[in-house]
């Protein structure tokens, strides 16, 4: 199984953002185990290190970032998801971009806490909890 994980799954890991962060834990624990094949995009690597630096400093959030690119896949961002995402109906462009990152590589579904702004992607939101309720 292939799963693209949304930036704010990864932030409430890495800041340990209650009560989020458990569900977090686990889903990048099922990458870690090989049992799910996870992504990032790669321009989500840069939104993670803008906000984790503030909370966290540049040298234990390079640390994160280093261990997550251990555990997780980066989906390449490219011209033509640039200008896919533009083509989705979807209101935020952000999301639109993982959207289309995420139909590119396949994924079985997206991770996110934000599944609203999903509804019009060609790949399938789960918020975390529900994502891990397979594994249970």
């Amino acid at each position: 199984m292939r799963i693209l994980i949304d930036t704010n799954v990864i932030i409430d890991y890495l800041v340990d953002r209650t009560p989020f962060a458990d569900h977090a834990e686990r889903v990048l624990e099922l990458c870690r185990s090989g049992e799910v094949n996870g992504f990032l995009t790669a321009s989500a690597v840069t939104d993670i290190y803008y906000v984790v630096r503030k909370a966290a400093g540049r040298e234990k959030t390079l640390e994160a970032i280093q261990t997550l690119c251990s555990v997780l896949d980066i989906a390449a961002v490219g011209k033509s998801d640039v200008l896919g995402a533009m083509e989705l109906d979807m209101a935020d462009y952000e999301d639109a971009l993982a959207a289309q990152c995420a139909g590119r590589i396949k994924a079985d579904c997206i991770v996110t806490r934000n599944t609203a702004d999903f509804v019009n992607s060609p790949v399938p939101a789960k918020e975390p909890a529900a994502f891990l309720t397979q594994f249970d």
